[in-house]
């Protein structure tokens, strides 16, 4: 789409993008409140090509649950289970091991590990876990643990501050953490979808935390429930604010909320539609203008959604996954894995070049597809 096409309502927001000054709460709900979708995508791609260029990225990874038995019920969450429960699993160390060796025979350069907040298991178990796959290659990155892992772990299990233990994860081989468990920070909003779980503030605690000792992770965004526009722009300003103050995030990963394995009170909500997607998507590379990339999670749009997510503003195609649950125990019926070919071919045919990249978003010489341009990095 032409510039010169954008309509009058959105071409101021437009010459700010352009000119490279920052879009406003206010003018991120006018983005929210448009139907041309075209217009966002157009706006959205000048900070894409900005930043990226014409490269779209993907890592290759493997997903691992080692336990889905948490001591919270969040009420939109399908993957969590007491002991009890007929859908509880617990792996062992040598069985994600094993996993884990068989992944690293396909090419893999992360493992991606969450898990439910555990009642029993030890700090020993954790630290042995993480030794354990980081013996297996000494290149391999591991992001495991969301935010409110992080604050089980530290209080219920080392019983040690934030920041003490994530010392010791990263010394037992922790690379990155994940940025599961955002959800949307208004209170309002927690309290009816996930109540019990960590704050908003609590959540951004642990990510500058680690931030500030020199780590980087990702953010998240879940919509499609019952928030509302201005939530959203809330919690994107949130996590704006906190980029501005440690420059610790490597990329915004939204995904839409999964009705189907929800409590009951909330399985009448309609998936987010794919035109929601993608403003949804468009909105946050506009808005998001000191975050370096924005991710579509393919496992929720589906990946042909997430190859024309491509086209509004988005650089990166997330992973190959490998296995992934917790999306599909909630209803999702995409594929549970992606090859690199299938990534790059959806990259491709979108326009743009494919890369492989790392966990912290740098691309990785030597893709046999891919040049690297120079002064581009290596691997971690």
């Amino acid at each position: 789409m032409s510039a010169l096409l954008i309509p009058p309502a959105l071409r101021p927001i437009y010459d700010k993008v352009v000119t490279g000054d920052r879009v406003s709460d206010a003018e991120a709900l006018e983005l929210y409140a448009s139907h041309d979708l075209n217009a966002l995508g157009t706006i959205a791609n000048v900070l894409r090509r900005r930043k990226n260029g014409n490269v779209a990225t993907y890592i290759h990874n493997q997903y691992i649950n080692y336990s889905n038995v948490c001591l919270l019920a969040c009420q939109f969450c399908a993957f969590g289970a007491r002991k009890r429960d007929a859908h509880a699993f617990e792996f062992s160390i040598p069985e994600l091991v094993e996993k884990v060796r068989g992944a690293l025979k396909l090419g893999i350069t992360e493992v991606h590990m969450v898990g439910g907040l555990h009642p029993t298991l030890g700090p020993d178990w954790y630290l042995e876990l993480l030794r354990s796959l980081r013996a297996l290659d000494a290149n391999l990155f591991l992001k495991a643990f969301t935010a409110v892992e992080v604050r089980h772990l530290a209080e219920r299990v080392f019983k040690l501050p934030i920041r003490a233990t994530l010392e010791i994860l990263r010394e037992a081989g922790l690379g990155a953490i994940t940025g599961g468990g955002a959800e949307i920070f208004a209170p309002e909003i927690r309290a009816q979808i996930c109540r019990g779980k960590e704050s908003a503030e609590e959540w951004l605690e642990v990510h500058r935390i680690w931030h500030e000792m020199g780590m980087r992770s990702t953010a998240t965004m879940l919509f499609g429930h019952i928030e509302t526009p201005a939530q959203r722009v809330d919690h994107l300003r949130r996590l704006r604010d906190l980029q501005d103050e440690t420059h610790g995030f490597t990329g915004f990963i939204p995904f839409a909320f999964e009705a189907d394995g929800a409590r009951p009170g909330l399985q009448h909500i309609p998936h987010a539609s794919a035109f929601d997607e993608l403003r949804n998507l468009a909105v946050a590379r506009i808005y998001l203008d000191n975050f370096d990339h924005i991710t579509a999670y393919w496992i929720s749009l589906g990946l042909p959604l997430a190859q024309q997510a491509l086209n509004y503003g988005v650089d990166d195609l997330h992973g190959t996954i490998g296995e992934e649950k917790i999306f599909h125990m909630a209803g999702a019926r995409t594929p549970q894995e992606q090859t690199t070919h299938a990534l790059e071919t959806a990259i491709r045919e979108a326009g743009l070049e494919p890369m492989q990249r790392d966990t912290w978003y740098r691309r990785i010489a030597g893709n046999p597809n891919v040049a690297a341009p120079a002064g581009e990095l290596v691997r971690a």
